[in-house]
Formats: structure tokens, C-alpha cells, sequence
């Protein structure tokens, strides 16, 4: 029997599961945009697969976190914390294996899920553990210091997976996951052995976790393929809409008469909750989705290395970071809906600004903006946060959190599927426009290409070379302005949900005072806050 234990860590071990855990954090993180910068590597390296195809690994994995949160409630209120954290990193070393060595993206993004659902094990329970060793007077710290963790993935972690990709191949990346999980269970197990928990016996909800399972891996299977397999003239697609079409109406039903339900619907009647979750989702999808396709494009579509592409995201460092703990103090004394609602205009101008990007030699046209794109990104998640834990408490406060980052992890899936199908589908549209000026020919509408084709030929192209050199340009150009659109729509979300955020009730530091004190509550407020 583990022995009660309330003494918490102190000095250097203290210390120790600090940086041990801080790191195991950033490492779960870094896995959805560390391998989005790889994927075009990936890609080549599973069949010859294209990078469409090879995304598929980064918005299933980001399912697959989302459906590791209620496993981890349940699992850690049967075995403790700290044991099934322990598990959970062993489980994510052997993942990592698997995906180093997938042959094909048929086992590749499978094998992807199953990191996923581990890193989503890792991450609540990795935050519980490390706030639980916190005096009551640090744990705004505590907050504070995982916040700034959260934020590195997105800045730092894009560019060492770029560069990580480069120097030493893209398997390596998950290879490196193996003695970094590997160590962080042992150091887990080594200083928190023998602590006591108080077991609970909930029972899981495997009929609403089934029905929730349908219904995300349903989506995004439709988002993800849609476009490589003509969407609904695939049988399989068409298989997978009716699957989700009956689960969805399902889930909800299921749920509202569920005492511990996978996902809490009820939630949604709580008016806060439901605007903050609601601009989560959107504001996530759009943010996750523009961030997958514009790393992506940097390389594939610019010629960027990822090691350059990298660099365009270590930008966002610049004013991301130092404004995680700022927003999160300034959150509490401020009505949230104004943060956001500020927040979101600001991402709908330095979108509007990044959607005239034109020039694909310049690389400061597109680092500058990203550096206030970092700024707007450290800045969306504590108002929300604050804004959806208006009114709750105990028990439905921590539900309410799982559930928060639950659906915000799921709708970054969906958004990095859905931004690659306005790419897919504004690209002919715009190649269209600039090829019809010349009638049957494949020739460009822009004044200077005439004259480059007859200096091509001057210099030995044939006229069919000529054409086919314009014609590539040609593509590039409409790419180029079919991802100018894509910043474009995320420009008009965000303006429209800064309209949005103010239907839900003031926020006020005075409502908030007795649901910011305790473990729970801290606990609570920052699984909201991480991305």
C-alpha cells in the first residue's frame, strides 16, 4: 500500500522534476509543429508519398492527443498521478520507435495516433504533478513557468525541427523522443515512489469515448483525404460521413444522461463556457491551420530549407515568450472579453498584412509580420481561459478545462486538413485568372512574361521550354495568392469573432478570487492556457 505523503519536493529535487517535466512538456508539444516542418521529408521518405498525404501524420496526431485527455482523468484516479504519468512516457519511447521506423504512411500515421494518445496522458498529468509540488504562494508562478514552456514548441521547436530534419534526417527527431521519455519515467518514479493517492473508482464512459472516437477521427479522415480522393466520390469518405452523421447526434445524447461523461456537453449551457469555446475552436483551427500550410509552402513552394523555414518561426519568439506571464497577471484584474476581443483584432491586421505577401525571394516581407503573430499567439489563450472558467467550480472547473483543450488540440487537426483545402481550391481558380490571356496557350497575363519568354529563347529555349518555364511560374504565382486568401479567411474569422466574444458576461477579478484559490483551480486554469 503507497504511503500518505504530504511533503512536497524541495531544493534539487525539486529542481530536477521541474526541468525533467518542463522538458518531457515541451517535447510532447514540439512533436505536431516539429513534424509539420519535416513532413515534406517524411513524405518522400514513406513511398514517395506527397506532402498532403504525409499531413495526414500531424492532424491524426493531434486527434490522437485530444483523445488521450479523459484517458488520462480516468486512468489517474484508478493507479495516481505520478504512476501513470511514468507509464505514459514508457508508452510514448515505444511510440516513438514505431514511428522511426515506419516504411509507409499506412503504419506511419497510425503508429502517430498512438504517440498522440500517450502525449495526451503526458500532458494534463505532467502539469499536475509539477503544480502539486508548488507552496501555495508559488503556484501563479508555476502557472506562469509552464505558460512560457507551452509557448516554445511554436517558436523554438519549429526551428530545431527544421533543423534537426536537416542535420541529422527527419527519424532522428523521434529517436531523440526515446532517452528523453525514458528518463523522465525514471525520474518520476525514482523521486515520487511510495506517494499516496486517494483512489477513486469512476467508471469509464467507453460508449460516449467510442462515440467521441467516431466522430473526430471521422472529420478529420474526411478533411484529410478529401482532396486527394475526390471527397465524396470515394466510397470510403462517403462510409465516413454516415458513420459521423450518426455518432454526432449520438454523442450528445448519450453524454447528457452520462454521471461521468467522456466529453460534458451540459457545459455548453453554461454562456461563457460556450463563447470561449467556441472562439478556442475557431481561433485555433485558423491559427494551427495557417501555421501548418505556411511552413509547408516555405519549402515546398518557395525552396525554402527547413532549417530557413525555421528561422521564419523563431521570429515569433521575439515578443511570444516575454508576454505569456504578463497577459496571464494582466487577465485577472481585466475584463477577459476586451483582451480577446483586442487580441483577436490584432491577429485579423497582422493576418490582413501577411495576406499581400507577394514577394517569394523576400524573406524579411514575411519574418516581420510573424514576429507580432507571436506576440497575438502568446496573448489567445489566457482571456479565453479566464473567460471560460467564469462561474465554475470544483469538479466541473476541471472537466471543463479537459474539455477546453480537448476540442481546441482537436480543432487544430482540423484546421491545418481544412487551410490545405482552401490552398487546393483557390490555387486553380487564381491559375485560371492568369493563364486566360492569351487564349489556348499556357501564357501569364503579366506584363513582363512576354518579355521573358523571348529572352528564355534567346538564350536557347525552345518555345515549348519557354512555355513550360513560364507555366511553372505561372503555378507558383497562383499558390502564392492562393495562400494570400487562406490569411485572408483567417483575417475575417478573427475579426468577427472579436465581434462574438462580447455576447459572453463580464469577467471580473472579484467573480474569480475563490476559483483561483487551490491545486484545482491552478490546475485548471493552466491546461486551459496550453496550446
Amino acid at each position: 500500500m503507497a504511503r500518505k505523503d504530504p511533503r512536497r519536493l524541495r531544493g534539487w529535487r525539486f529542481f530536477l522534476l521541474n526541468v525533467v517535466l518542463g522538458a518531457g512538456n515541451v517535447v510532447v508539444l514540439s512533436n505536431v509543429p516539429g513534424y509539420t516542418i519535416l513532413a515534406p521529408y517524411a513524405a518522400a521518405n514513406l513511398g514517395g508519398v506527397t506532402p498532403s498525404f504525409g499531413t495526414w501524420a500531424t492532424t491524426n496526431h493531434l486527434i490522437g492527443l485530444a483523445l488521450g485527455f479523459p484517458i488520462a482523468r480516468w486512468c489517474a484516479a484508478r493507479w495516481g498521478d505520478y504512476r501513470v504519468l511514468a507509464i505514459a512516457y514508457v508508452a510514448y519511447a515505444l511510440a516513438s520507435l514505431l514511428c522511426a521506423s515506419a516504411e509507409t504512411i499506412w503504419f506511419f500515421v497510425p503508429a502517430r495516433i498512438i504517440l498522440g494518445l500517450a502525449g495526451g496522458v503526458i500532458l494534463p498529468l505532467g502539469q499536475t504533478v509539477t503544480l502539486g509540488e508548488y507552496p501555495e504562494r508559488r503556484r501563479t508562478f508555476g502557472v506562469g513557468f509552464w505558460g512560457v514552456l507551452s509557448m516554445m514548441p511554436f517558436t523554438v521547436g519549429v526551428f530545431m525541427g527544421g533543423w534537426w530534419a536537416e542535420t541529422f534526417g527527419w527519424r532522428s527527431m523521434f529517436l531523440s523522443n526515446v532517452p528523453i521519455a525514458l528518463f523522465a519515467a525514471g525520474v518520476v518514479t525514482a523521486l515520487l515512489y511510495g506517494r499516496g493517492y486517494d483512489r477513486r473508482y469512476l467508471r469509464f464512459d467507453f460508449v460516449g469515448y467510442a462515440l467521441l472516437v467516431v466522430v473526430l477521427l471521422g472529420a478529420q479522415m474526411i478533411l484529410n483525404q478529401g482532396n486527394d480522393f475526390d471527397w465524396f466520390a470515394a466510397p470510403a469518405l462517403v462510409t465516413a460521413l454516415a458513420a459521423v452523421l450518426v455518432a454526432l447526434p449520438g454523442l450528445v445524447i448519450w453524454e447528457l444522461g452520462e454521471r461521468n461523461p467522456a466529453l460534458d456537453v451540459a457545459l455548453f449551457a453554461e454562456r461563457n463556457y460556450a463563447v470561449a469555446m467556441v472562439c478556442s475552436f475557431v481561433g485555433f483551427l485558423v491559427l494551427q491551420g495557417l501555421l501548418s500550410v505556411t511552413v509547408v509552402q516555405l519549402q515546398v513552394l518557395l525552396g525554402y530549407s527547413s532549417t530557413l523555414a525555421g528561422m521564419v518561426y523563431l521570429a515569433m519568439f521575439v515578443l511570444a515568450v516575454p508576454f505569456v506571464a504578463f497577459v496571464h497577471i494582466l487577465s485577472k484584474g481585466v475584463d477577459a472579453r476586451l483582451i480577446a476581443s483586442l487580441n483577436f483584432l490584432g491577429f485579423a491586421v497582422t493576418l490582413t498584412w501577411l495576406g499581400f505577401y507577394d514577394k517569394p525571394a523576400s524573406f524579411d516581407e514575411i519574418a516581420l509580420p510573424m514576429i507580432f503573430f507571436g506576440f497575438f499567439l502568446a496573448t489567445f489563450f489566457t482571456p479565453l481561459a479566464t473567460l471560460a472558467m467564469h462561474g465554475l467550480k470544483g469538479v466541473r472547473l476541471l472537466r471543463a478545462a479537459e474539455e477546453f483543450v480537448l476540442l481546441r488540440t482537436a480543432a487544430g487537426g482540423f484546421g491545418i486538413a481544412t487551410m490545405g483545402v482552401v490552398l487546393f481550391r483557390r490555387t486553380p481558380v487564381h491559375q485560371l485568372t492568369l493563364a486566360d490571356h492569351y487564349g489556348g496557350r499556357v501564357s501569364i497575363s503579366l506584363d513582363r512574361f512576354a518579355e521573358f519568354s523571348e529572352k528564355l529563347q534567346a538564350n536557347g529555349f525552345t518555345e515549348a521550354m519557354a512555355n513550360s518555364q513560364m507555366a511553372r511560374i505561372l503555378r507558383q504565382q497562383a499558390t502564392v495568392l492562393a495562400w494570400n486568401d487562406a490569411f485572408f479567411v483567417g483575417a475575417l474569422v478573427f475579426a468577427l469573432l472579436a465581434a462574438f466574444v462580447w455576447l459572453a458576461r463580464p469577467s471580473h477579478r472579484h467573480s474569480l478570487k475563490a476559483a483561483l484559490e487551490g491545486l484545482q483551480e491552478a490546475r485548471a486554469e493552466e491546461l486551459m492556457e496550453q496550446p
